[in-house]
This record gives structure tokens, C-alpha cells and sequence, in this order.
């Protein structure tokens, strides 16, 4: 079977992923956030540019695995897409929950004062299944994956519609009805859904239970990654307007830093302003993702012959990152090998890749009975020949 790639798309799942790292690895030593395990150094400069990364690295992401599911249902029916989802999300989170997580908590046990004779005696109890952080059972980073798999199920009915050509004409009229204006349109529906909810339940720990607004918000990407793959105009203006996407982004995120740094942000009881503050927020974010997203179209939809690799490779380096960020980290800040936050940081950071990589090559990809534990296929499956998307992706349309 003969599929399409889009190689730009392939770079920015890496991309983003491989940023998690130094983003975790940050959360040790950033001012005024709390995690699993903190050092006694902390630095503002790292809350900035952590701040900033937070603003459009998870919405990316999640707006890449919508536009991956228009090309996983157009290999597959909706029964075999909803197989493909548990085989790639369901079947690693519970793996991940139950053997890659309890070692975070154990080293946030031993970070906090707590004693056990092994970590065999802590291990028990991860199945007494009492949810973290009163027990040991948690998805911890890997709430990602878990919210992929319900907005998986919940979109189904929604992308099977969008995939028929019905809803490929309707897609057509609303993008010839919109144009290129459609582009920003969904920045105010997402703001307004986002601030009814707010309004009842202010986002928590990502459980679900007390995360509404944010699943809500991430949704929004979710689904806007599969419509803007269902209709080649809408890739063709992403790719035209990067530049205006890319003031605005700009724009809007000085106004945040302005309201940031002068501790000027409005609070929810007045309500207009608050209103707009988390507009001028959330424009951050969406016009952040739209100027990646049309420069990655314009200047990375092409092969690279690591690319198929990094692929891969990614997925199983996002499963186990954090785990060995902890592990690593705590040895770090508990015998204080050096007082300075950076060095301290990249050798975190180095070791943590040195680790993944290797457990990578050596003990999960070269192995059938692994590989579908980290979200892999077995490498005796066939794999689709790979072509470039050029009749889809390079369709002109007059702005």
C-alpha cells in the first residue's frame, strides 16, 4: 500500500518531543514551580523560557497527532483505527504506568524524607491501585498519551465524517466561504469554550476529574490538526500567511511578558479583562503553532535519511525520559556533585540522552516481543512505501 508522508510533520513530533527533555529537566531548578524533586538552586531565568516553551509545545503536539489521524483512518477502518489506538497509546500507558512511573514516585518518596528497606517494598503498593499522589498509581508524563487515547475514541464519529467525501465537500465550502480568514477564526471559539468551563472548575493535576478546561483546550488542537489535513487549502494558507502568524505571535507575546513582568495580570473577578488577558494567552499559543507549523511546510517537508529513525525512536525516548530525568536528577541535587544550576542541567540532560538511546537500541528495538510495549510496530510487520505528498501539499490557491 503507497501512503503519503509529510516529512514536516515527522521533524516537529521530533522536535517537540526531544524539547520535553530539557524541559523536564528544567523543572529541578525552575523558581517558584513545584515537581517530584526540586534542588535547592533555582533560577527566574529558566521559569521564562519554560514559560515561554509552555505556551505552544503540547498544543503542537497535539495538533500533530490530530494530523496523524487523518492518515492512520485512511489506511484503516474505523474499527481498525480504534485497534491501531490501543495497540499505540493504550497498551504503553499501562506498561508505563506500572513499570516506568513507580520509580519517579519512589525517588519523590526518598527526595521527601521517605525510607524503605529496598524499592521492592515501595513497589507493592503501586498495586494496591490508590491513585498518586495519596498512592503510588499515577500517568505522571504520560498524561499525553492517555488524553490522545480518549480524544482517539471521542473524535472518532467526527473524523469518519471528515474522511467521506461528504465531509470532504463540506470542508471545501467552508474553506471557499472563510478563505484564508478561517485560519483565525478558531483562536475566539477556543477562547470562548475555554473561559465557559474556567468558570466552573479551574484546571488541577491533569486526572481528568479536575482537568476539564484544559482537556477541552487541547481537544480543540486535537481536532483542528485532522480539519486542517482534511482540506488541502487550509496546509497552502498555513504555508502563505507564517509571516503575518509569526508578527502576531510575536506581537501578543510581548503584550504577555508586559503584563508578566510588571505583575500587572488581571484576575478572574474582573471579568472583561480577564476575558482578554486569556485571549491575548491563548493567541500566543495558536499563532505560535501556526508560524511552526507554515515555516516547517515551507522549509522541512523533505527527506532525511536519519528522519525514519528519529521517527521511531521518539516514542520510546518519551516513555522514558522523565523516569531517568528523576532518577538522575536526585543523585545529582542529594550528593550536590556541583553547585552550578547549568552544569548541573546539561549533565542531567546528557546522561538522560546517553540512557535513553541506549536502552533504545540495545534492549527495545531490536526486539518483536518489546517493540509493541513502547507503541512499536514489530519489525516483522510490513511497512507502506513512503512517498512525498506533492499532489496534496502543493495545491495554489489566490489570497
Amino acid at each position: 500500500m503507497v501512503t503519503m508522508r509529510r516529512y514536516d510533520l515527522d521533524w516537529l513530533r521530533v522536535f517537540a518531543i526531544f524539547l520535553l527533555m530539557f524541559y523536564h529537566t528544567g523543572m529541578i531548578f525552575v523558581a517558584n514551580w513545584v515537581w517530584h524533586i526540586k534542588d535547592a538552586s533555582n533560577s527566574h531565568l529558566f521559569t521564562e523560557w519554560m514559560f515561554f516553551m509552555n505556551r505552544w509545545r503540547m498544543v503542537l503536539l497535539f495538533f500533530i497527532s490530530g494530523a496523524g489521524s487523518w492518515y492512520a483512518l485512511g489506511l484503516r477502518s474505523g474499527k481498525g483505527y480504534l485497534k491501531e489506538r490501543s495497540r499505540r497509546l493504550l497498551l504503553p500507558l499501562t506498561v508505563g504506568m506500572l513499570v516506568i512511573i513507580p520509580p519517579q514516585i519512589y525517588i519523590e518518596h526518598l527526595w521527601r524524607g521517605t525510607e524503605y528497606v529496598n524499592y521492592f517494598e515501595f513497589y507493592s503498593s503501586v498495586f494496591n491501585f490508590v491513585p498518586y499522589p495519596a498512592g503510588s498509581l499515577s500517568w505522571h508524563h504520560l498524561w499525553f498519551i492517555a488524553y490522545l487515547f480518549l480524544y482517539s475514541i471521542i473524535a472518532l464519529p467526527v473524523f469518519l465524517f471528515l474522511r467521506s467525501d461528504k465531509g470532504h465537500r463540506f470542508m471545501g465550502r467552508i474553506s471557499t466561504a472563510l478563505g484564508s480568514a478561517s485560519l483565525y477564526l478558531p483562536i475566539v471559539l477556543i477562547t470562548i469554550g475555554y473561559m465557559i468551563i474556567l468558570h466552573y472548575q479551574v484546571p488541577k493535576e491533569r486526572n481528568l476529574v479536575d482537568d476539564w478546561a484544559r482537556f477541552f483546550y487541547y481537544f480543540c488542537y486535537f481536532i483542528l490538526g485532522f480539519l486542517v489535513q482534511s482540506h488541502p487549502n487550509f496546509w497552502a494558507w498555513i504555508e502563505q500567511k507564517r509571516k503575518l502568524s509569526l508578527r502576531i505571535a510575536y506581537i501578543s507575546l510581548v503584550v504577555v511578558y508586559y503584563y508578566r513582568w510588571n505583575g500587572i495580570e488581571p484576575g478572574n473577578d474582573v471579568l472583561w479583562s480577564s476575558s482578554l488577558y486569556l485571549l491575548i494567552n491563548m493567541t500566543v499559543s495558536y499563532a505560535w503553532v501556526l508560524a511552526i507549523l507554515g515555516y516547517a511546510k515551507k522549509y522541512l517537508n523533505r527527506p532525511v535519511r536519519w528522519l525514519p529513525w528519529a521517527s521511531e525512536a521518539i516514542y520510546p525516548f518519551y516513555i522514558l525520559h522523565q523516569t531517568i530525568i528523576v532518577i538522575v536528577g536526585y543523585y545529582f541535587i542529594k550528593d550536590m556533585i556541583t553547585d552550578s544550576i547549568w552544569v548541573k542541567f546539561w549533565m542531567i540532560n546528557l546522561i538522560t540522552l546517553f540512557l535513553c538511546l541506549g536502552l533504545y537500541e540495545l534492549f527495545i528495538r531490536p526486539y518483536d516481543h518489546v517493540r509493541p510495549l513502547f507503541g512499536l510496530k514489530r519489525k516483522s510487520k510490513t511497512v507502506p512505501t513512503i512517498m512525498p505528498a506533492k499532489e496534496f501539499h502543493q495545491v495554489k490557491v489566490k489570497v
